[in-house]
């Protein structure tokens, strides 16, 4: 196994737990700890046990079924779509007891392990365009479905995983470059087909002062968390932004801006030093796996990992528009941590296989 990414997720998965007490400790009161962290806690220690088993699995028996976990996956979005129950707008959640699950979010992993397997059975004629076409129409069910739900934040993160792989096995660049054109072209078209709240999101990403106190409050009170940190923060649990609540989502997209108004510049990048060690490791064992099955799936959990930072830090301080996409195994939901360890652990799993 390999012991430094192994080390790096545990890390970041119990600080993720701190943080979460951090941005939820005002509504324990009393200095008590809050059901949310309770939960996360259970997540973690859930997700841990689930790296660990899938570590010690065969990946390549794990991508026989790669297809079949695919169809389940669309087949739950489906019915979730024509019978599950709205949340905050959206129906992106299915409710089984206790438990709230995010179909979406497995899709994250499914589609990797589906696309995976595709490309390796044609591992002769990636380089063709119609092995390409039908490399998108594999993903692109997952990426309408889920736009419809609305999660716009997943259903992009679909687009960077489907190229990566598709270059690390072997596509061509003009046809990635070409797909890339006619997502850009196409632009004026998908304006029209965004939610009113979502178009909101891109306009005050340009000015938040356009709606300082509706769809701008939220990254304005962010950038200034963040920033009132300076390079050592406040101190944990000293956040003010935070613990007097002008920071709405604290515990879930915007935890970054907790972490940055708590622990400073210095704090943040050691976070982002740990996830640059995960990073660093899934690449090399891209590198290093002498299949293109083990390949493809190790690109695929490591773009998944690394858009995901990088599109939730660069949110958190106006970079990017708010599309919705949590911090992997920091930021609060169960179904996020799950699929952050099945991904980690489909990388430990090829690891074990490159230095048996």
């Amino acid at each position: 196994m390999d012991k430094i990414l192994c080390g790096a997720a545990v890390l970041v998965s119990v600080l993720g737990i701190a943080f979460v007490y951090s941005a939820t400790s005002s509504l324990a009161g009393g200095g008590g700890i809050s059901a949310l962290v309770i939960k996360q806690t259970a997540w973690v220690i859930t997700g841990l046990f689930i790296l660990l088993v899938i570590s010690r699995m065969d990946y390549l028996k794990i991508l026989d079924l790669g297809y079949a976990a695919y169809a389940l996956n669309i087949a739950a979005l489906i019915l979730l779509l024509l019978f599950g129950g709205e949340r905050y707008g959206a129906r992106r959640w299915i409710t089984l007891g206790p438990v709230s699950l995010q179909p979406s979010e497995f899709v994250k992993i499914t589609v990797i392990l589906a696309l995976a397997y595709f490309l390796g059975e044609r591992r002769e004629k990636i380089g063709s365009l119609g092995t390409f076409i039908k490399a998108l129409l594999l993903v692109l069910p997952a990426a309408l479905l889920i736009f419809m739900q609305p999660d716009l934040g997943t259903a992009i993160v679909l687009a960077p995983i489907a190229c990566a792989m598709l270059f690390a096995c072997g596509a061509r660049v003009k046809h990635l470059v070409s797909v890339m054109s006619l997502g850009f072209f196409s632009l004026p078209v998908l304006w029209l087909l965004l939610k009113d709240y979502q178009k909101n999101r891109l306009l005050v990403f340009i000015n938040p002062n356009l709606d300082p106190l509706g769809a701008g409050y939220t990254i304005i009170q962010s950038k200034i968390a963040i920033g009132s940190g300076g390079i050592f923060g406040k101190g944990w649990l000293n956040g003010t932004q935070n613990y007097l609540r002008f920071l709405p989502e604290r515990h879930t997209d915007f935890i970054f801006s907790v972490i940055g108004e708590e622990w400073g510049f210095i704090g943040a990048m050691m976070l982002l030093g740990l996830y640059a060690v995960i990073i660093w490791r899934g690449i090399k064992i891209a590198h290093d796996v002498p299949d293109i099955y083990g390949k493809a799936i190790a690109v695929g959990v490591v773009t998944l990992i690394a858009f995901q930072v990088i599109v939730n830090v660069s949110m958190t301080i106006g970079l990017m528009p708010v599309v919705g996409l949590p911090l992997p195994a920091i930021s609060y939901g169960g179904s996020n941590t799950i699929v952050t360890f099945l991904g980690i652990g489909l990388l430990l799993s090829i690891s074990r296989r490159v230095h048996r």
